[in-house]
C-alpha cells in the first residue's frame, strides 16, 4: 500500500537480540541422600567415606580463577543436598560433575535434578545505545564491519564486568535458586516486544533489585539452549526472608507480572566442608 515504509530485508535487519556478555558455566546439582543405605554401614565405613568427601568438597569449595564449588542442606522435599559449581567451561563442569560421581559417597547420593547455565549479563541500554551510532556512522546491520564494531563493545563490555562474570560464590548462609521463562503466549509474548519496549519494562524491574542490594546477592545465568527454561537466577542471603520480599515486590512489576513464568523454587542452607561429616552421620 502506499505510503507505508517497506521492511528491511532480513539480512540487514536489526537484531531483536539484546547484546549480551557471558562468563562462568554453572551446574547445580540437586540429589537425595538414601539414608537408610548410609545407616546400614559400619561406623568405620561411613567414616573413611565421609573424609573423602570432605576432603573433595573443601579442595572444590575453595574459590580459584572463577572455578568454586558449594554444598547446601536442601529444605522441602524436592532434595537432601545441592551442590553449586562455578567454572571456566562446560569441559570443567564436566570434569566436576565427574569427580563428584568418582566419590563413594556418590553410591548414596541419588540425582534429583539439575541445571545447566551460563552467567550472562544483558546489555539493552548498551545495545540500543550502540545500534544508534553505528546507524549514525552508515554502519549496515550484519555487516563485516557491523560484527567487528559489535566485537569491540562486547569486549570491553567483558573487561569491565568481569568480577560479575566470574563471581565467587557468596558465602552467605541461604540460597534460593529458581529457573524461569518470559512468557510466549498468544495474547501476550516477550519476544514479539519492540527493543525499546523491552528495555524501559527491564530497568523498571532492575530497579526494586538495586533497593535490595545490602541484602540479597543476584546471579543471573542464562539456560536457552541449554536446559528446559531460559534463565536460572540464584539469590544468595543471610535471612531467608528477603527472598520472600524481593520476589514478592517483583512480582508486582510489568515484567514479572505479564511476561514471567517461574518454575520450582530450591532452598538450603550452606553446607561448609568443615560440616559436611556432622552432617552425613545418623542422629543419635
Amino acid at each position: 500500500m502506499g505510503g507505508m515504509t517497506p521492511e528491511p530485508p532480513a539480512e540487514t535487519a536489526l537484531p531483536p537480540v539484546p547484546l549480551t556478555v557471558e562468563g562462568s558455566s554453572v551446574l547445580h546439582q540437586m540429589m537425595r541422600f538414601r539414608r537408610a543405605a548410609w545407616r546400614s554401614l559400619s561406623p568405620e565405613a561411613r567414616s573413611s567415606i565421609s573424609h573423602e568427601a570432605v576432603d573433595a568438597l573443601a579442595a572444590m569449595e575453595k574459590p580459584v580463577e572463577g572455578r568454586q564449588s558449594a554444598a547446601y542442606s536442601m529444605l522441602g522435599h524436592k532434595g537432601d543436598l545441592m551442590l553449586v559449581h562455578f567454572r571456566r567451561s562446560f569441559e570443567e563442569l564436566e570434569q566436576a560433575q565427574r569427580a563428584v560421581a568418582q566419590l563413594r559417597l556418590s553410591d548414596y547420593l541419588e540425582p534429583a535434578t539439575s541445571y545447566l547455565s551460563v552467567v550472562e549479563l544483558g546489555l539493552y541500554e548498551s545495545t540500543s545505545d550502540t545500534y544508534a551510532e553505528l546507524a549514525r556512522r552508515g554502519i549496515k546491520p550484519n555487516s563485516d564491519e557491523w560484527k567487528t564494531e559489535l566485537a569491540a563493545v562486547l569486549d570491553r563490555h567483558r573487561k569491565a564486568m568481569a568480577p560479575r562474570l566470574w563471581p565467587e560464590i557468596p558465602a552467605s548462609k541461604y540460597i534460593c535458586f529458581y529457573p524461569m521463562d518470559r512468557r510466549r503466549g498468544e495474547s501476550k509474548n516477550w519476544y514479539q516486544e519492540a527493543m525499546t519496549v523491552r528495555q524501559r519494562m527491564m530497568k523498571e524491574h532492575g530497579l526494586i533489585g538495586r533497593r535490595y542490594a545490602g541484602d540479597v546477592r543476584q546471579i543471573i545465568s542464562g539456560s536457552i539452549g541449554f536446559d528446559d527454561w531460559e534463565w536460572g537466577v540464584d539469590l544468595f542471603a543471610e535471612d531467608p526472608l528477603v527472598f520472600k520480599k524481593l520476589i514478592y515486590e517483583m512480582r508486582f512489576d510489568e515484567v514479572s507480572a505479564v511476561y514471567a513464568l517461574f518454575g520450582s523454587f530450591f532452598v538450603g542452607l550452606k553446607l561448609p566442608s568443615a560440616h559436611l561429616a556432622a552432617w552425613l552421620e545418623p542422629a543419635a
